[in-house]
């Protein structure tokens, strides 16, 4: 086999200082590397270099980041593309990887990720060459999110990628993390956008009714059925139905519901005659399905036909750090819907919103400011506007099952998420991390 040659990476960003840090770590670890200010001198020097992958900052004077890749894709298309922005907003990271970037680094980036970034490039690269060059990839065609933390950099990726295709998804993670939110992004950056997102609170109907409210009825199918009613899997079209905690359901349901996603058909209640549906589904739930299968409450072949792509959302007191910029735009959204002239929070009040340990998630942090700016008099929201509970009532649970649910998560934040790894510090199975993961609502 002969040698592969050292990959070629064009960086681009008009940050002369950074630009010079990213190629010496480069070039250090083996890399081939040239250099650009802008996008247009990069795109002047694709047919000469020749990259094998581009690393280019978003906003530069002129022509953006995105535009590059855009054209890049367009030209080039077996050249990689990694875009990295101090802007860290969802959109940014969706529509980068919508467009078909590699990846999507947020600035001030780390020369160390980069070059990790750009080992598993290659070694993507080597395997592509050692299969003859052929490749096939399978692609189908309100709330607020931000935050600068790793996992919801990724899930913002996620949200790119999921949204040219139509794989099912599973959500989970604690609630009032947003789960509905993440399902409406990936359906609004869809290319079915323009079709109706349609949300079922599982928890909120019986058996009867959540059945109809889905598949519909014929008439006289149960008192006070006075006529037919279309459901919402026929009436959604190509768009997208969320079963929001559907770790609730009944089994009758599950068994019913997995039909759908096998088969896209369905019978309405009462009725004899099947009816198809195109909806796209996106589940979610808060409740440790693992443990809901053991005890025979969740249908197992459900469970692998929802997860064809799971998402798990942290929990908000995982990601602290977000705590700032989340309550910042939540405040110019709250003044908006208000019309409150609440413009800041003090310092003393962003001291408890980030020591608090939100049982209730972004939803809590939301409703929190909310009242605040409605009892504020003035323009600044102080400590003595928040009514937060006292964490220490919360922190003093020291049953052996809490225990070890806190002492499996640490070791996992050790491990870098990595349930393998975890397993082998804790001297315990994969399986079992991955259920006191579950049961954290991780």
């Amino acid at each position: 086999m002969s040698e592969t040659k050292p990959a070629r990476i064009l960086v681009v960003d008009d940050d002369v200082d950074g630009l010079a840090v990213l190629k010496t770590r480069l070039v250090h670890a083996g890399y081939d590397v040239e250099t650009a200010e802008s996008a247009e001198k990069a795109l002047a020097r694709l047919k000469a270099f020749g990259p094998d992958m581009i690393v280019t900052d978003v906003r530069m004077g002129g022509m953006t980041g995105l535009d590059l890749l855009t054209r890049v894709k367009t030209s080039m298309p077996s050249v990689e593309v990694v875009v990295m922005t101090a802007h860290d907003d969802m959109q940014t990271a969706v529509t980068a990887m919508k467009s078909g970037a590699f990846d999507f680094l947020v600035k001030p980036v780390d020369p160390k990720a980069l070059v990790r970034l750009a080992e598993r490039f290659a070694k993507e690269r080597e395997l592509v060459v050692e299969d003859g060059g052929a490749t096939e990839v399978d692609t189908g065609r309100r709330g607020i999110m931000v935050g600068r933390d790793p996992h919801m950099i990724e899930i913002y990726k996620t949200i790119g990628v999921l949204a040219t295709t139509r794989a099912t998804v599973l959500i989970r993670g604690e609630t009032g993390t947003g789960k509905e939110v993440i399902a409406r992004a990936i359906h609004e950056n869809s290319e079915h956008a323009g079709e109706p997102f349609i949300a079922v609170n599982c928890t909120a109907l019986t058996d009867t009714l959540l059945e109809s409210e889905l598949f519909g009825h014929v008439k006289g199918a149960f008192t006070g059925a006075a006529g037919a009613r279309k459901g919402y899997f026929e009436l959604a079209g190509q768009g997208t139905i969320f079963l929001d905690e559907i770790g609730d359901t009944s089994g009758d349901f599950q068994t019913k519901l997995l039909r759908v996603l096998q088969e896209k058909r369905f019978y309405p209640v009462g009725g004899e005659e099947p009816r198809t549906t195109k909806a796209r589904v996106i589940a979610a739930t808060h409740q440790p399905i693992e443990r809901l299968i053991e005890d025979g409450r969740f249908r197992e072949d459900l469970y692998f036909r929802l997860k064809v792509v799971e998402i798990h959302v942290p929990a908000l007191r995982d990601r602290k750090g977000d705590i700032e910029i989340l309550a910042t735009a939540m405040l110019g959204r709250i003044r908006e819907e208000t019309h409150r002239d609440v413009r800041r929070i003090s310092d003393d009040a962003m001291a408890r919103l980030t020591s608090y340990e939100w049982p209730g998630n972004v939803r809590e942090l939301e409703n929190s400011l909310l009242r605040a700016a409605i009892v504020a008099r003035g323009t600044v929201i102080g400590p003595d506007h928040l009514v937060l509970e006292d964490n220490h009532q919360r922190s003093t649970d020291l049953r052996l099952a809490s225990v070890v649910r806190r002492h499996v998560r640490t070791v996992l934040d050790r491990a870098g998420g990595d349930t393998a790894a975890a397993a082998g510090l804790l001297g315990i199975s994969e399986d079992e991390v991955a259920r006191h993961r579950a049961e954290a609502g991780d």
